[in-house]
């Protein structure tokens, strides 16, 4: 069988959106179709996907978060019933104006987020104190019909994520669950990603349409710019009156709820991707890896004896995701390149030597060290290997994303500091139009401010001159 050229043809250093488009193919993450901004995901990357899945459910749970499902559709009456969150949001929406050949009597928006639908429901369910909180969350599709060129995962028309949406009597409990679930967030991302993150508030500009109060998780990527990852928000009480959601609480008083709203989504797929990925393609973190290590046969075609020794080193890594090369017609430097570009943590090199000698090579996917390790130690040995990737992988996105941020006193120090791509860490005094004014000059925005804020007493904003409110992250984004 003849072999095809499967490697990158461009580094990432010196293009990295070519790069990327080509990972994200070559690697079997996803592929196009004929509706721009609309991918197929591809099986391994929504094995990754199922991952992630599996530990956010787990965590949820254990906060008495239950999973429901909501309609795609939504009636534009229902979407006008909160102005801010529409006047945010129309610009995106997809409509159905038709069914076959009959106009319908009312609009319906393709889901570009669940708050209106899902808080219809919420009116009728919730009567007294009795029924709060309320916490329920869903896994679904969303569309957002975005004008900027897409990018498989990290901008697209339609995308998966989850979608928490909570329900409190008291302020005190709703403040504390954004703050709760942001944690949860940024352990995925560092925990099962190796992608390191920044955590804060955003400005009142950059804030969820509708929301009191919006948290994010950032990170910056190897181009330089920076990347919104997921995000939670504390809608106070404007969608319970918009919405007429109230309760008889135990004063025998009626009362508007508190609410919350909270989402990520497979953008993480893609940012895991950018940052981790090298020249061979991508480098998929143990955690999410829907496999973990490939066994590939040297020089033992047609050799029974030896296939069942090979079985048998399987058998003992099977609390891992194993799977054995058994493809004829390619060489194994073939299978080599084959399974570095896929990202796979570790591979597993066994020729008639090792089988000789009771041994196997590993081969670690992020350093390139080889390792020759006894087949009676593998089992340990290869869990260690793979703990020791994982916290390499975070630690080298950690330095990788330092690197990015640099502190400014001054306007002209941002400015250089945009144009050198990086992210600029500065004194602001919080002002909508100040910060319009940078975003219009410099082509950057601010991402968050970090929770831990400096002492403010004598700073300054950097553009305004104004007092300081915050110590907040400007970068040009994604």
């Amino acid at each position: 069988m003849a072999e095809k050229n499967i490697g990158i043809t461009v580094k990432k250093a010196d293009n990295i959106s070519e790069w990327y488009t080509q990972v994200i193919q070559k690697a079997e993450l996803a592929d196009y179709t004929k509706v721009s901004g609309c991918m197929v995901i591809r099986p391994r990357a929504y094995e990754m996907w199922e991952k992630v899945q599996d530990y956010f459910n787990k965590r949820i749970k254990a906060l008495g978060v239950k999973n429901a499902y909501f309609p795609l559709f939504i009636p534009e009456s229902l979407l006008l019933k909160e102005k801010e969150h529409v006047e945010g949001f129309s610009p995106e929406v997809a409509w159905v104006t038709h069914a076959g050949n009959s106009k319908l009597n009312e609009r319906l928006a393709i889901r570009p987020t669940s708050e209106t639908i899902m808080y219809d429901s919420y009116k009728n369910w919730i009567r007294s104190y009795n029924d709060l909180p309320l916490k329920i969350n869903q896994w679904c599709n969303i569309v957002r019909w975005e004008f900027k060129n897409p990018m498989p995962f990290l901008r697209g028309r339609e995308f998966l994520w989850q979608e928490g949406h909570s329900v409190f009597a008291t302020r005190e409990e709703a403040e504390e669950e954004i703050r709760t679930i942001l944690d949860i967030y940024a352990d995925v991302m560092e925990k099962l990603y190796a992608v390191p993150v920044m955590k804060g508030k955003k400005s009142n500009v950059e804030k969820f349409a509708g929301a009191v109060e919006t948290l994010s998780i950032e990170t910056i990527l190897p181009s330089g710019k920076a990347i919104q990852i997921a995000t939670t928000h504390f809608l106070g009480q404007n969608f319970s009156k918009a919405f007429g959601i109230s309760y008889l609480d135990r004063d025998e008083k009626k009362k508007h709820p508190w609410q919350t709203s909270w989402g990520i989504s497979t953008r993480t797929l893609g940012i895991m991707t950018m940052i981790h990925g090298d020249d061979k393609g991508m480098i998929v973190p143990p955690r999410v890896a829907p496999v973990h290590g490939v066994i590939v046969p040297i020089r033992l075609e047609n050799d029974k004896k030896a296939f069942k020794e090979i079985e048998a080193v399987k058998e003992q890594l099977n609390s891992h995701e194993i799977v054995i090369d058994e493809r004829t017609g390619y060489t194994p430097g073939f299978k080599f390149n084959d399974w570095e570009m896929k990202g796979i943590p570790v591979r597993i090199e066994i020729g008639p030597k090792d089988i000789e000698n009771k041994s196997v090579m590993l081969v670690r996917r992020d350093t390139g060290e080889k390792k020759p390790v006894k087949v009676a130690k593998l089992k340990e040995e290869f869990k260690v290997i793979l703990d020791d990737i994982q916290k390499n992988l975070l630690n080298r996105a950690k330095e990788s994303m330092e690197k990015h941020i640099v502190e400014v006193s001054d306007y002209a120090s941002l400015k250089k500091a945009i144009k050198d791509k990086k992210v600029a860490k500065a004194y602001f005094c919080c002002e909508d139009a100040c910060e319009e004014e940078i975003a219009e000059e410099t082509t950057a925005k601010t991402l968050n401010m970090p929770f831990k804020q400096p002492n403010l007493d004598g700073k300054k904003c950097m553009h305004s001159g104004k007092d300081a409110k915050a110590l907040i992250y400007f970068g040009r984004s994604y």
